[in-house]
């Protein structure tokens, strides 16, 4: 029955907290306290709010090159990593044929592609006094030829948190490559959906802060809410200074493990929210190991050496 008193004094056992005032706390995540409720719920699976931070696993390396070195069963080299990311990184066609949907993660789902590492450079054939040449279109590039590979309505079915595109800014098809990502913030941001910069680096790009200050922060200004990037061992607190959203770090390719740990503990401490790492981790000599090591680096606070010496031990239990 409902409750009809019309007094406080008619029910003694009330308390209204007429002297504490109702807070409206602000949001832990950099740049987000103003997004609307679904879109933060979403930041934070992706984010631990208790330090703001992630670990990513990225396993969509398929997308482009097919079945990459540690990535030719993703359930046998992947689902075991799954219990202590934080978010993964992956394909559609992935999610749907391997990841389990029992699964607690939170979602980035690749939302761009359309090449592959075997699309046809585009080149000239020419002939000077009788001896015939080609010659390839200065700065083409052709994996940077994206369009969007999936629709929002597809990413709401798939429970995605964060979409992620791809964007090459300096290359020959920067301006599609940024439209693919604004397209995704004005259809994302609908549904409140994330949306996650990655930035690309072509062979004519130099991979220094000025770059990536450029880079970022352009991806920033046009909506994206989380952007990946590069670490650089050169002003990469500038970087992450200059962008207003969160910054998480891409892996690259395969390091000896001390050294991808002094990156992520490098990176954490200059302004990063959080790593997005594959290939330093599943192409490791013992994967679940480097795993919690990682973990250890961003959410524990544990040094490089710390990180290293946990990977260590729990690849010798392993044995």
């Amino acid at each position: 029955m409902a409750d009809i008193s019309t007094s406080a004094a008619d029910k003694k056992d009330k308390e209204y907290f007429t002297n504490v005032p109702q807070e409206a706390p602000g949001f832990f995540l950099k740049g987000s306290h103003q997004y609307d409720w679904g879109l933060k719920n979403r930041l934070s699976k992706v984010f631990n709010p208790k330090d703001g931070r992630t670990v990513m696993l990225a396993f969509d390396h398929g997308y482009f090159q097919g079945p990459t070195t540690g990535l030719e069963r993703v359930d046998q080299t992947i689902l075991p990593l799954e219990p202590y990311a934080d978010c993964l990184m992956l394909t559609r066609g992935i999610q749907r044929s391997v990841i389990p949907a029992s699964t607690q993660k939170a979602i980035a789902l690749r939302a761009s592609g359309g090449t592959s590492m075997v699309s046809p450079m585009e080149e000239w054939e020419g002939e000077i006094d009788g001896k015939k040449f080609k010659m390839g279109r200065p700065g083409f590039e052709p994996l940077s030829n994206e369009s969007t590979a999936l629709t929002i309505e597809e990413a709401i079915r798939l429970n995605a948190c964060v979409l992620a595109v791809q964007v090459f800014v300096g290359s020959a098809y920067e301006r599609q490559s940024l439209k693919n990502m604004t397209d995704l913030v004005d259809a994302a941001s609908r549904y409140g959906i994330g949306v996650m910069g990655v930035v690309a680096v072509g062979r004519a790009m130099a991979r220094n802060a000025q770059y990536f200050r450029l880079a970022t922060r352009i991806m920033a200004e046009l909506g994206a809410n989380v952007v990946k990037c590069y670490y650089t061992e050169d002003g990469f607190d500038t970087i992450t200074s200059c962008c207003p959203v969160p910054i998480v770090i891409a892996g690259g390719k395969k390091l000896p493990e001390l050294d991808a740990l002094k990156m992520c503990a490098s990176a954490i401490k200059e302004g990063a929210s959080g790593v997005d790492m594959g290939r330093n981790i599943f192409q490791s000599d013992a994967p679940v190991a480097m795993m919690q090591a990682v973990r250890g680096v961003v959410h524990e606070g544990l040094t490089a050496d710390q990180g290293y010496a946990m990977y260590q031990d729990l690849k010798a239990k392993k044995k």
